[in-house]
C-alpha cells in the first residue's frame, strides 16, 4: 500500500522543490497520493498547477489533491508537513523592520521578530495538530519546517504530538563543506550541536576522519566572510558557528548593516511574486532557476530523506528538531535540541554529544529559557508573560527597553494575536 503525504500550506512557492525531492526518491518512498492544502486559493491553484505538471513529467501516476479543507487534507495521512506562515510575508516584512527602531536587530525567526512570529504561528500550528490527530492515520508523523521551528516543535512535542522539527541549517552547511573538502556528501557527517538556529558545528568527519580542524586552519576567514561572523570566533571556540549566530557574535555590525540596507522580506516579497508569474505558466514543468533565491536550499532533500527513513527504518543519521533525551547533558530531557539522531520507523533517537563549553552551554541555556516563556506566552496571551519573555531574549533583554517594543509588536500583529486581544480588544492592564 503506498503512502499519503499531506502539506499544509502547500500554497508555497517552496512546494515545488518537495515535490522534486519526494519524486527522486519514490522508488524508497512509494507516495500515492499527495494533498496540498492552503487557506488561499487562488495561490494553491497556481502553486498546485506546476506540481501537478511536475508530477506527470516524472510519470508518476499517482493521485494529487488541492484543497482548502484541513480536515479532508490529512484524512488518512501518513505524513503531514506543515510549512505555512502566519501573516504571510507582509508579518515578516515587520518582523526584520518594526525592531530596527527600537534598536534591535530584526529577523523573522530570531530576536524581537521572532518572537512575534512564535506568537502568530503556534497557536494556529497546534490547531492543526489536534486536526492531524482526529483524522491522519494512527502513528502518522507531523514533519514541522515551519519557523521558528525549535519552538513549534517544542510546542509539538509538549502536547504529545509524534512531530519532528526540519531546518535545512544543517543540510546546507553539510554540502557546503562536503564541496570544500572535495568529497561526496555521503562520506561526511557533521558533529551538529545546539538549537534550531542556534547551532555549531564541532566535527566534520570524513570517513570517521575529523576534518574541521584542517577547515578551520584553511578556510575559516573565508567561511566568517561569507556568513558576516567575526572570525575570532571560528578560532576561539574550535568550531564553525551557523550563520544565524552572526545576529549574536556580531550584532552592532549586523544593526548597522539592516539600518542602511535593504531588508529580506522585501527581496522575498518580489522573488515570490515573480514566482508565481512563472508558476502560472501551463508549458511550465519543473522548477524553475529562480527558485534557488528564494532561500531554503537543499529543503527538499532534507524533507523527503526524513521521510523515507521514517518510512523504511533505515537507520539513516540526520540532523532533526526533537527531544533531548540526554544528548546535551547540559539540557534538560524533554528540551528541543538540534542535533544528530539516528532515524528509523520508531522515530527520531538523539545521538550523544559532547559537553558544551562554558560559552555554547551559556547562550544555549539562556535562549531556552527564552523559549519556554515564549510558548507559554503565545498558548496564554499573558502580557506579563511576553514581556518576561522579550526581556530573555538575548538580542532584547540588556540591549533595548523590552517593554514599549512588546506594545509596539503586539499592536502591529493585532489581528493575528486572538489570544492577547479577546473581541479585537486591548487585554485590561
Amino acid at each position: 500500500m503506498g503512502v499519503k503525504i499531506a502539506v499544509v500550506g502547500g500554497g508555497s512557492t517552496y512546494t515545488p522543490e518537495l515535490v522534486e525531492g519526494l519524486m527522486l526518491r519514490r522508488e524508497r518512498l512509494p507516495v500515492d497520493e499527495l494533498v496540498l492544502h492552503d487557506i488561499g486559493a487562488e495561490r494553491l491553484e497556481v502553486v498546485g498547477g506546476l506540481a501537478g505538471r511536475m508530477l506527470r513529467r516524472a510519470g508518476w501516476d499517482g493521485r494529487i489533491q488541492l484543497t482548502g479543507d484541513l480536515e479532508a487534507a490529512t484524512d488518512g495521512a501518513d505524513f503531514v508537513l506543515i510549512q505555512l506562515r502566519v501573516g504571510g510575508q507582509a508579518a515578516r516584512l515587520v518582523d526584520e523592520t518594526l525592531p530596527l527602531g527600537f534598536g534591535t536587530i530584526g529577523q523573522e525567526t530570531t530576536g524581537a521578530g521572532g518572537f512575534a512570529k512564535a506568537l502568530r504561528t503556534i497557536p494556529v500550528v497546534l490547531d492543526i495538530a489536534d486536526v492531524v490527530r482526529r483524522c491522519a492515520k494512527p502513528g502518522a508523523w507531523i514533519v514541522d519546517f515551519t519557523n521558528p521551528v525549535g519552538m513549534v516543535t517544542q510546542a509539538l512535542l509538549d502536547d504529545g504530538y509524534q512531530a519532528l522539527g526540519l531546518c535545512n541549517v544543517a543540510i546546507t552547511l553539510h554540502r557546503g563543506l562536503a564541496e570544500r573538502l572535495g568529497v561526496a556528501p555521503e562520506r561526511v557527517q557533521l558533529e551538529h550541536v545546539g538549537l534550531n538556529h542556534l547551532s555549531w558545528i564541532r566535527g566534520v568527519l570524513v570517513d570517521g576522519i575529523d576534518r574541521l580542524p584542517e577547515l578551520l586552519e584553511r578556510d575559516a576567514a573565508e567561511i566568517a566572510d561569507e556568513m558576516d561572523l567575526p572570525l575570532d570566533a571560528f578560532h576561539r571556540l574550535g568550531a564553525i558557528p551557523s550563520y544565524y549566530l552572526r545576529y549574536f557574535y556580531a550584532f552592532d555590525a549586523i544593526l548597522a548593516k539592516q539600518r542602511s540596507g535593504k531588508n529580506r522580506a522585501s527581496e522575498v516579497i518580489d522573488i515570490e511574486s515573480r514566482l508565481l508569474d512563472l508558476y502560472r505558466d501551463p508549458t511550465l514543468d519543473q522548477k524553475p532557476s529562480l527558485l534557488a533565491d528564494r532561500g531554503g536550499a537543499f529543503y527538499s532533500e532534507a524533507a523527503a530523506q526524513l521521510l523515507e527513513a521514517l518510512y523504511t527504518g533505515s537507520g539513516d543519521v540526520q540532523v532533526v528538531d526533537l527531544r533531548n533525551d540526554g544528548a546535551i547533558a547540559e539540557l534538560a530531557a524533554d528540551d528541543v535540541v538540534e542535533v544528530p539522531a539516528r532515524i528509523d520507523a520508531e522515530g527520531a533517537h538523539s545521538l550523544p554529544q559532547r559537553p558544551l563549553p562554558a560559552e555554547l552551554r551559556d547562550l544555549v541555556r539562556r535562549v531556552k529559557a527564552y523559549e519556554a516563556l515564549a510558548i507559554q506566552a503565545a498558548r496564554t496571551g499573558d502580557r506579563g508573560t511576553a514581556l518576561a519573555a522579550l526581556t530573555a531574549n538575548p538580542l532584547v533583554g540588556g540591549r533595548v527597553e523590552p517593554e514599549p517594543l512588546l506594545e509596539a509588536l503586539l499592536d502591529a500583529n493585532r489581528p493575528m494575536l486572538p489570544q492577547f486581544f479577546p473581541n479585537g480588544a486591548p487585554e485590561p492592564q
